[in-house]
């Protein structure tokens, strides 16, 4: 998707170049150069909206933050273009990051509360503070000058060319490098972000600060295409059209963001023309006709799914035919064809468009693809990179005390979860925790990653306290977790969900993806290596390329084991992974987390499948109601009377 996204872009840029070619007319020249602009913000914006699943109503401030540095820049410092350009990017990344810090404390309609009033709150700044905006009035810019000499209308249209093809390389990168899958992952699962060393919070502001950098260029170029800047233009109604445009061309996509700023600088255009809204209407009737055809043909598509949107076109089409003035319905027009693309092409038009192109290939050949174009279809590559030195990190003796809990106590309210729970691990053993439903399981898990702080207690790992700390830093300590409802980043491969557990293997910032160096090149290699090693440790070579979503159950559940593995951990937490798989699934999981054992990984177990437990447990541990009631040797704790009277709700006899 990434490199289909990037060569529809690339087209589209090259055709754009082109314009001033085929037409001298200043009018089109300006409204392709407009696109272009917007384009840029689009990359930015999507990253926050489509990537990391935030909702953000300010970016119409920051790109006035952008456009009136310029503005400032030119008025008080006659500054030139080459400076003015990357201040405007690290000025308005500055204001990104203010209002991403407190920003991202909230999420859903809260987040978008408080960024619509950051937007609010600029475009009232901007308008005030007439020392340096000029207010009101607003401020003229002339063209920019390059070594002295004053770009014309061509001209620049070429500079904001450029800039397009460098915002379009540099997103492409970073959205295909860790720092993309790190975001995309947290709109996956931001729980299982964190517990994979992905500090949820910290990446939202980071993704924010990027997108409020990409921002702020597209306003600087903006101020000197208008030529006029002024308080009015960067409003609520900006920020929607922006939303609008990511919805309707399709997150996740470079096209999407292009094809998403093209309609909303041309459409409102088209409807104020009652000849070109006929024509608009009646190829979009045929186009949508055909396409259902098309789809209930190849069985894509069902009946009921192309209906409406046949019959709605079909109507618009005809009372395009009806209208003399399209001047009294522009705006319900307009806002009627918004609805029907965000109700029924939720992923967008690219997106829709790239679900019928992947109808057509089989599944076999993308698979075959994409490994010829790693180079990693070797299985011997594979098994030699898979060099796991987990236990070589630590000089602990098998046997010692690895993870010790005292006292926990966990209180929701009146209810108490766990009730002063004491718990030994020790290094190089599967250690069982068992227990009736409710019995306080998957919530020790909890408390131990750093989900839940306890209300009491203490808990240490490898002599150092846990309670405090969040779940990414204890994930980064040396303790990996999977869940008892799996929790995978559906809408990326097997693949990229086992890099998002190597993303602290990474050590390259944002310069070193932008400008793709030795050093970020050697580090994705080598990650990617050891992924696909991981995948086939546990069986998963072959589906490396799969979407998570479109796994078996069963195969979900080894994703989750191989991406915890991934973090390197000396202490795996397992919570039943055996739930809901077949006979042989199971006993493919019992000869895992053996293999696990044997590279000397600690291990907790919480099953339901005493079969299991009792085959490879160590130590089990047994709670009911919150407290521990059993701990020994698995056949100790099998005879064990509580253990048979919590389980079957009656004596041994």
């Amino acid at each position: 998707m990434f490199k289909k996204s990037f060569v529809f872009a690339a087209l589209a840029l090259v055709g754009a170049a082109f314009v001033p070619v085929i037409t001298p007319n200043p009018y089109y020249i300006h409204l392709v150069e407009t696109i272009m602009i917007y384009s840029i913000l689009l990359f930015g914006l999507d990253i926050v909206v489509g990537y990391t699943g935030q909702v953000s109503l300010g970016h119409s401030g920051l790109f006035g933050i952008g456009a009136y540095t310029v503005g400032v820049m030119f008025m008080k410092l006659a500054a030139p273009l080459w400076l003015i350009l990357p201040t405007s990017i690290l000025v308005t990344a500055f204001f990104g990051a203010i209002l991403a810090l407190p920003a991202l404390k909230v999420s859903g309609p809260y987040l978008a509360m408080v960024t619509l009033a950051f937007g609010t709150i600029i475009q009232i700044l901007i308008n005030e503070m007439t020392f340096l905006t000029e207010g009101p009035l607003g401020v003229k810019i002339p063209k920019p000058q390059i070594a002295g000499i004053k770009l014309d209308e061509r001209d620049f249209y070429w500079l904001v060319c450029l800039m397009l093809a460098l915002s379009l390389l540099i997103v492409h990168r970073i959205l295909r490098s860790h720092l993309g899958r790190a975001f995309e992952a947290l709109r996956g699962s931001p729980v299982a972000s964190d517990c994979m060393g992905v500090s949820v919070y910290r990446y939202k502001v980071y993704a924010f600060v990027i997108s409020a950098g990409f921002a702020g260029l597209a306003g600087s170029l903006y101020a000197y295409s208008e030529q006029y800047i002024s308080p009015n233009t960067y409003n609520f109604e900006l920020t929607v059209l922006f939303l609008l445009a990511i919805i309707m061309g399709g997150r996740k996509t470079r096209s999407g963001a292009i094809l998403g700023a093209t309609i909303i600088v041309l459409l409102p255009k088209l409807l104020d023309d009652i000849e070109i809204f006929r024509i608009v209407a009646t190829l979009s009737c045929a186009l949508i006709a055909l396409g259902a055809l098309v789809g209930l043909m190849k069985k894509w598509l069902t009946l009921n799914a192309v209906l409406v949107p046949v019959i709605g076109t079909f109507c618009l089409a005809v009372f395009s035919y009806q209208l003399e003035n399209i001047t009294d319905w522009r705006l319900s027009i307009f806002g009627l064809m918004i609805l029907f693309v965000v109700y029924y092409l939720q992923d967008g038009i690219i997106g829709f468009m790239n679900k019928l192109l992947a109808a057509q290939k089989a599944l076999s050949d993308q698979k075959a693809l994409g490994l010829q174009e790693t180079g990693l279809a070797s299985k011997g590559q594979q098994e030699n990179a898979f060099n796991p030195n987990w236990a070589a990190s630590s000089t602990s003796p098998q046997g010692s005390e690895l993870l010790v809990a005292k006292g926990v106590l966990m209180q929701f309210g009146g209810l108490k979860a766990l009730n002063q729970v004491d718990l030994v691990v020790k290094r190089g053993e599967i250690h069982g925790l068992i227990g009736p439903n409710g019995s306080g399981k998957s919530t020790m898990m909890n408390v131990l990653t750093g989900i839940y702080t306890p209300t009491s207690g203490d808990i240490d790992f490898k002599t150092q306290t846990v309670i405090g700390k969040t779940s990414s830093e204890i994930a980064l300590s040396g303790i990996a977790r999977t869940f008892q409802n799996v929790q995978l980043f559906g809408e990326m491969t097997a693949l990229q969900n086992v890099l998002v557990g190597l993303h602290h293997t990474f050590k390259s910032n944002l310069l070193d993806v932008a400008l793709s160096t030795s050093r970020y090149q050697h580090e994705d290699l080598d990650a990617t290596h050891r992924a696909y090693a991981l995948l086939e440790f546990v069986g998963l070579g072959d589906l490396a390329l799969e979407q998570a979503r479109n796994l078996p159950y069963g195969k979900q559940r080894l994703l989750e084991i191989a991406r915890a593995l991934a973090l390197d951990p000396e202490l795996l937490l397992l919570d039943e992974p055996a739930a809901g798989l077949t006979a042989p699934d199971i006993k493919e999981l019992i000869s895992i987390i053996r293999k696990i054992r044997d590279h000397h990984i600690t291990v907790i177990l919480i099953e339901h499948h005493m079969d299991v437990v009792m085959s490879i447990c160590d130590t089990v541990s047994v709670l009911d109601f919150g407290q521990k009631i059993a701990e020994g040797k698995p056949l100790e704790v099998q005879s064990n009377e509580k253990v048979i009277e919590a389980y079957l709700g009656g004596s041994a006899a």
